[in-house]
């Protein structure tokens, strides 16, 4: 019965074109726990900046915006605006954790090029 579940959430995250993976659910999960009030979900965005052009943004929502997508990974509610999600088209969220850095990692399939640090991208 697990199996069905774990299967019926993977087909679900396949087939929205923003996927997290389980280990930045547990860490969005794990860091919004300690916000008070409680925030309704994540917001993942691109905006303008960086040194290629563009850049990931995170934060914290309490509602969804008007021109908002919002997708559900298991409890978790993350809103993209209509814009950010023609850049987030099969975008991956991981949570990468190392003896040097730890934190959110996009893969991204249609990133051209990304500046020497890695906070920024060019499509």
């Amino acid at each position: 019965m697990a199996t069905t579940a774990v299967e019926a959430t993977q087909e679900t995250q396949k087939q929205q074109p923003l996927v997290l993976t389980p280990t930045a659910i547990a860490k969005v999960r794990e860091i919004m726990a300690t916000q008070n009030p409680l925030p309704a979900g994540l917001r993942i965005g691109v905006v303008g900046g960086g040194c290629s052009g563009f850049q990931y943004s995170m934060a914290f929502e309490n509602q969804a915006g008007m021109m908002d997508k919002v997708f559900h990974f298991d409890d978790l509610k993350v809103f993209v605006d209509s814009t950010s999600l023609m850049y987030l088209q099969g975008c991956t969220v991981d949570y990468v954790e190392t003896l040097e850095a730890a934190g959110f990692k996009f893969d991204n399939p249609h990133v051209k090029s990304t500046c020497g640090c890695g906070s920024s991208f060019h499509v």
